[in-house]
């Protein structure tokens, strides 16, 4: 689909102030998605951004997320309950770029509205899984209390959310691809669409180990209480410094399996076609950065300090965009890239 010269404007200027990072690699993207890509991405961000007003209460939060998420399926979106969202939010959102993009919450359904039905069908059911892992997130950590820190309890909780948050995003994006790209009419969506699922919760595994301080100065612990009681700590215990030997064993298994996720998600970039050029170089980008993060946190003694955030310096993202981007998506130099860091985590 090509979208009209206003509403093409009105994509750019607000991904370009939600994300600079997201609009750059939209930019490289192939015309028959970026469209598609690029408002199922403002609509996620919408819906994130009613997650995260904690000026609302969660009942409201939840009350905004269910009403943004039935728009999605109907024949017409309902116009007004898009004004009472936005009514409800807007004054309580202190970001300037976040009110821009839901004071322009139903220009992105008017261009919604304009997609092909297999289209709107793909982006109704990634945003849904979206939506629902943000509603799943607001129920597990209400407001914070005190100084408790609430865990996920189970395994297959926090599956669920890794898939909802992210693994879901791969499922999207192959689906996307081999509606309308010739290169991908061969790919059996069968054996791929588990990879990209993997890819996804390989990122979001590394975003969460590395935003490990942070959220649980937040009231949150991604990692399920089960896993917890292995090495005898609460999620309060994880607020000491002092504990962070004894949570070394279960780091480790979790960067472990985080690289486990990645090394599927890498399989899935090297599957991309060579001729693929700009889809390669936008999946080879953050996996290349997450496999590169995953072996900074591997090494790193302070993993539990708020003080000390981990992440790679901006000279690395440059060197691996310009080494990747020169040499046209070259599996053979990205892949001794990818080998290098993956080698050095311990």
């Amino acid at each position: 689909m090509r979208l009209s010269p206003s509403d093409q404007i009105l994509l750019r200027d607000v991904l370009k102030r939600v994300s600079r990072s997201f609009y750059l690699t939209l930019a490289i993207l192939p015309q028959a998605v970026r469209s598609q890509i690029g408002l199922a991405y403002l609509l996620a961000r919408a819906a994130d951004t009613i997650a995260d007003t904690g000026e609302l209460d969660d009942a409201v939060r939840l009350e905004c997320l269910r009403h943004l998420k039935g728009q999605l399926w109907g024949s017409a979106p309902d116009w007004g309950r898009i004004q009472k969202i936005q009514a409800r939010v807007i004054t309580k959102q202190p970001n300037p770029d976040e009110r821009r993009l839901l004071e322009e919450l139903d220009g992105c359904f008017r261009i919604f509205q304009g997609f092909s039905p297999t289209d709107r069908s793909h982006i109704a059911q990634v945003l849904s899984v979206l939506i629902g892992g943000m509603e799943f997130d607001i129920q597990q950590f209400p407001k914070k209390n005190g100084q408790t820190v609430h865990a996920l309890k189970a395994i297959h909780d926090f599956e669920y959310y890794t898939y909802a948050v992210a693994g879901c995003v791969g499922e999207f994006w192959t689906k996307m691809v081999c509606s309308h790209l010739p290169g991908f009419r061969q790919w059996d969506q069968s054996c791929m669409i588990p990879l990209g699922i993997r890819y996804g919760k390989g990122l979001q595994m590394v975003n969460i180990l590395r935003d490990l301080p942070r959220d649980l100065r937040n009231g949150r612990c991604y990692i399920p209480m089960v896993l917890l009681d292995q090495v005898d700590l609460s999620p309060n215990q994880l607020l000491d410094e002092a504990s962070a030997q004894a949570f070394r064993p279960l780091f480790r298994k979790l960067i472990q399996e985080a690289r486990d996720h990645l090394d599927q998600g890498w399989r899935y970039t090297m599957a991309i076609p060579r001729m693929e050029i700009r889809l390669r170089l936008a999946c080879m980008w953050p996996i290349l950065i997450g496999i590169r993060t995953l072996q900074q946190l591997s090494v790193s003694r302070l993993v539990l300090s708020p003080n000390s955030p981990i992440k790679i310096a901006r000279s690395d993202v440059y060197r691996i965009v310009a080494t990747t981007g020169l040499t046209g998506g070259c599996g053979t130099v990205g892949t001794a890239y990818w080998g290098y860091w993956r080698k050095r985590i311990v």
